[in-house]
């Protein structure tokens, strides 16, 4: 689970300032305010991590991967090339880490989180290059090691601290710059005799990249026949259109869903059928194959009680939109991180409410007797989600610290990020001026508009 981040010189962002991230994280903001590039900037990094090409520190994209950022001029804060880009990110480990220095065992650090900081400039062509790679063993509020990987001026160093990294006898060639931009080469931990735990933070790395998923602004529309082979879809899918076959599978792996700890656990369809009629949207759900044997399925709703029983198609759109954020947030696997898009798109005002309490329980519930961990970061403009959290934070459903939330907006250029401040009664300390627009202004100019109509009858002649 992501806690911490911090991101400078990326896109519209000159400098987010520390981003505090809860179990649930909602950010707020205007169009264009810079909320989605957040988001774009953990898929570059998730999907560099799964390249083959070690020497690539950062895969911008292109047509075939997660996300498209352009050149990497594009991703630097004013284009300017003389920028450096640089982001922090620190997220709690499944288990706790420990590292032990090879040369002496009774020296040891121990930590149950992980600190990556990099910074990556311009290079050669104009292409992302590590300049500086630093990690640290978080235990407690402090960091028991660090580690330090440095590439200027064509000079490279290794460095840990409080551990002395001890280099190997007769080894004199010198160190390779960073691979990606959290890895440290092969080559270079044979230089030293006790570099061997610093792979262990690489495989970390890509342990907590992995585990990010996201859903993406417009879902896919529905369909009348969805075809699943007994695949195990990761996700989702950035539209949505693998949701179908991820209900299929979680029935297919029997797995079993609870709400809550010691809260009855129940199948995953019946699980995410019942939240589907909690939030008003439909009265059943289920997915059926055509006949016995086919690989062919259909979506059957019944929208009411004693209604007739239709396929998805034939119901408001509403449902195929919100059906991919529900399937994604409880699909996603244990201790993992889910960045949705405007999940409440085309929902009417009740059900985007409804939706808060759903996210809500997704960080809540239990699978195989043992809470799910997941994390949301949702980007919203909706105004009755944020009352519906805030009504919950105040009957003390959900504590403040798990949720975090943030206002997006534009000043000048730059991109800026406001932390909310949520106390235990639900109540927002710093509400930001023109949130959900300028209610006020609307009322005033409303209320004046209705006197001047009420003074302009007064005053016409009678016929």
């Amino acid at each position: 689970m992501l806690t911490k981040a911090r991101i400078k010189n990326f896109k519209a962002w000159r400098d987010t300032g520390d981003i505090r991230l809860a179990p649930l994280t909602v950010i707020f903001g205007g169009n264009s305010a810079g909320k989605s590039s957040l988001g774009h900037l953990l898929l570059a990094l998730k999907q560099t991590a799964a390249l083959s090409d070690r020497k690539r520190a950062l895969h911008v994209g292109d047509p075939s991967s997660l996300i498209d950022l352009g050149t990497f001029q594009d991703c630097l804060y004013g284009h300017d090339t003389h920028r450096k880009m640089e982001f922090a990110l620190q997220w709690r480990t499944h288990v706790p880490l420990s590292v032990v220095n090879s040369l002496d065992p009774t020296e040891k650090y121990l930590g149950n989180e992980i600190a990556l900081n990099v910074t990556i400039k311009a290079g050669k062509a104009d292409q992302p290059e590590v300049e500086r790679l630093a990690y640290a063993l978080i235990d407690g509020d402090s960091a028991s090691l660090q580690i330090a990987h440095t590439h200027q001026d064509s000079k490279v160093t290794l460095k840990a601290k409080p551990m002395n990294l001890v280099k190997v006898t007769g080894r004199v060639w010198p160190l390779d710059a960073p691979e990606k931009f959290y890895r440290f080469s092969d080559a270079t931990l044979a230089l030293f005799q006790n570099a061997g735990f610093l792979s262990d933070f690489a495989l970390e790395t890509e342990r907590a990249l992995s585990s990010i998923y996201y859903l993406g602004p417009l879902r896919s529309h529905p369909k009348r026949i969805y075809a699943w082979s007994g695949e195990t879809p990761p996700d989702v899918g950035m539209q949505g259109e693998l949701a179908v076959a991820a209900v299929l599978a979680a029935e297919a792996e029997a797995r079993k869903l609870s709400r809550g700890k010691g809260r009855k656990p129940e199948s995953f369809a019946k699980f995410l059928a019942d939240w589907l009629k909690t939030m008003g949207v439909i009265h059943s759900f289920k997915v059926e194959p055509l006949a016995a044997g086919r690989k062919e399925y259909e979506v059957l709703l019944k929208t009411h009680l004693g209604s007739p029983e239709v396929r998805l198609t034939d119901v408001g759109f509403g449902v195929s939109q919100v059906l991919p954020a529900l399937v994604e947030a409880f699909y996603a696997p244990k201790n993992s991180t889910v960045w949705m898009e405007q999940p409440e798109i085309h929902l009417h005002p009740q059900v985007q409410a409804h939706l808060a309490d759903a996210f809500i329980c997704a960080v809540q519930s239990w699978e195989g007797g043992q809470p799910r961990n997941v994390q949301l970061i949702v980007e919203s403009h909706s105004e009755h989600f944020l009352n519906r959290l805030q009504r919950r934070v105040a009957e003390g459903l959900i504590a403040p610290q798990d949720i975090a939330i943030y206002f997006a907006k534009r000043s000048g250029k730059t991109a800026e990020l406001e932390p909310l401040e949520l106390d235990q009664y639900g109540n927002i300390q710093n509400w930001p001026a023109h949130f959900f627009g300028d209610v006020m202004a609307d009322a005033v100019a409303r209320t004046t508009a209705a006197m001047k109509t009420k003074m302009a009858e007064r005053t016409k002649p009678a016929p």
